[in-house]
């Protein structure tokens, strides 16, 4: 049963004085008990990751949540981190983001929708600096601002295709119609500067380095010439705070900031993971999407950028996505088929030896299905004990913490036998293009990595203004190892193409957008919203 949130800030040992309420069963955390917590040593940090997504599922949300059960059924002291849920796949394809069964977050429908509003108060707020962009070209363009060379994006926390490309100022008698288009709020930049900003004045400082345009002789605009920062930092200034709520068993967990890990960095915010690190003995946190994007991402650019050094590896998958992987049809996972998954084991072997490169161990979590049969449990336990690995077969969907305790038992082994080894995969300092090249190769495995006309004339701007010394953010579909969504499995050898490049000076990264992948998602031909119908 819920309990009311004062109990799980008492779990959690933090006193009343830091705790917003926000009804009975949410709370903000107020950032005054980083004051208290600064002398006590930080807990481990376990990162949660997955093979390449499927139909199938993974469950990658569930088992973070079923892990933090498992470990408080062993007596650990564990906090969960996760990302807030974006409306677009709430309504969309996905149908919700707090995991599922005995292993889920409450109040569920809450976090899943309006929450405590920073959704709300990051879409205001990158929707004031576009108006206040074209204000200002409209009062007379003080700054020389070219219209056409405005680089800063409306938001919408909605799939809507139809605002991929707009038009605006088309009535205006003074003003000149220009091309614009909108971003989903997950996407943006400022997410990614709530997730990576390590406390309000860091905020502050990145908002203020955020390049909004070119003038009309190619200088940059800086939104701090705009003077405005003050009015998003009262926009933002309660979005900063980290929301506490409880897993269904009653646990702490800290849900903060929420960027797509295909279009973005993908990682809960740096403030949530500090504290929580003072406040547990373990932090279990989640990254979007496979290994090779939410995992590189938080251990390439939210690490370095927070100073955090994981101490673990958790890689999700299940035998039914794995058999996906080896060919066979979503209508047909129900049916044993080991030869199947013999071939889609290669997904799994190729994320397992991407975590290796940061120096990190890694326990395989198999998400446990009825449908799962004895031939297919068997050989998947011997692939992993054969090669290494450490795997548990986990029932948390419908037993909870109970279904658990062995997977938190090996992953605490795991923590128990080194401190972190932890080490990034490139170099900050090396050419932007090479950058981008290792991790098409060493993570995406290509053979060849293209790069557009318009994405080296970017490249080479960049470098210019002095940005090549930041780590880089790709965009990629989720559904494949390579930039093409049909190619299941283990593609090794592939091209990747770099379309183009764009820099998110305030995030402090640079994105790389391969193949099709767009950064305003589209609704399905059967939205998650009209499946409510049927509830």
């Amino acid at each position: 049963m819920i309990e009311t949130i004062d109990k799980i800030a008492k779990k959690a040992n933090i006193a009343e004085q830091y705790i917003d309420f926000y009804g009975k069963y949410k709370a903000k955390i107020d950032l005054s008990i980083f004051e208290e917590l600064k002398n006590k040593p930080d807990g481990k940090l376990v990162l949660v990751t997955a093979i390449t997504p499927t139909k199938a599922g993974e469950g990658k949300t569930t088992m973070s949540i079923a892990l933090t059960e498992g470990f408080a059924k062993n007596g650990v002291r564990c906090m969960l981190c996760l990302r807030e849920p974006s409306m677009g796949p709430v309504f969309g394809l996905k149908g919700g983001a707090t995991g599922g069964g005995l292993a889920s977050i409450e109040p569920k429908d809450d976090i899943n929708l309006h929450f405590t509003g920073d959704m709300h108060a990051l879409t205001s707020s990158i929707n004031l600096i576009a108006a206040v962009i074209d204000n200002h070209i409209f009062q007379g363009n003080e700054l020389n601002i070219d219209p056409n060379k405005i680089v800063w994006t409306r938001a919408l926390d909605m799939n809507d295709r139809a605002l991929r490309s707009v038009t605006i100022m088309q009535d205006e008698k003074k003003g000149t119609p220009r091309h614009d288009s909108f971003v989903i709020t997950v996407a943006s930049e400022l997410m990614a500067i709530l997730c990576l900003a390590k406390d309000p004045e860091d905020f502050k400082n990145r908002v203020n380095n955020i390049l909004l345009a070119y003038t009309y002789d190619d200088k940059p605009v800086y939104l701090k010439e705009l003077r405005i920062s003050n009015a998003i930092m009262k926009l933002m200034k309660e979005a900063l705070k980290p929301n506490l709520v409880q897993t269904v068993e009653n646990n702490p967990v800290l849900v903060h900031g929420g960027p797509f890990a295909n279009i973005a960095h993908g990682c809960n915010s740096i403030i949530a993971l500090k504290m929580a690190l003072k406040l547990g003995d373990v932090v279990v946190t989640e990254a979007g999407f496979g290994a090779d994007l939410g995992a590189e991402k938080f251990l390439d650019i939210c690490c370095p950028t927070g100073n955090l050094k994981p101490n673990g590896v958790v890689l999700v998958a299940t035998i039914r996505a794995l058999k996906e992987h080896g060919g066979v049809a979503f209508e047909e996972l129900n049916k044993p088929n080991v030869e199947a998954l013999k071939i889609g084991v290669a997904n799994l072997k190729l994320h397992l030896e991407n975590i290796s490169k940061y120096g990190l161990p890694v326990v395989v979590a198999i998400n446990h299905f009825a449908d799962d049969s004895k031939e297919e449990i068997e050989y998947l336990t011997n692939w992993c004990v054969e090669n290494g690995y450490e795997v548990s077969f986990v029932d948390g969907f419908l037993k909870g913490g109970d279904g658990s305790t062995d997977l938190a038992s090996k992953v605490s082994k795991m923590l128990a036998k080194s401190e972190s080894n932890y080490k990034k995969l490139y170099d900050f300092n090396l050419p932007i293009k090479s950058k981008i090249e290792t991790i098409c190769k060493e993570i995406y495995r290509a053979g060849k990595v293209e790069f557009s006309d318009k994405s080296l004339e970017e490249i080479s701007k960049f470098e210019k203004l002095g940005y090549s010394h930041t780590p880089i953010c790709m965009a990629k579909t989720p559904l494949s190892i390579s930039d093409d969504p049909k190619v299941f499995g283990a593609p090794i050898g592939s091209t990747i193409h770099i379309r183009d490049v764009k820099l998110s000076s305030g995030a402090n990264f640079i994105v790389a957008l391969t193949g099709k992948v767009m950064t305003m998602p589209g609704l399905p031909k059967v939205p998650a919203a009209v499946k409510m119908e049927d509830e």
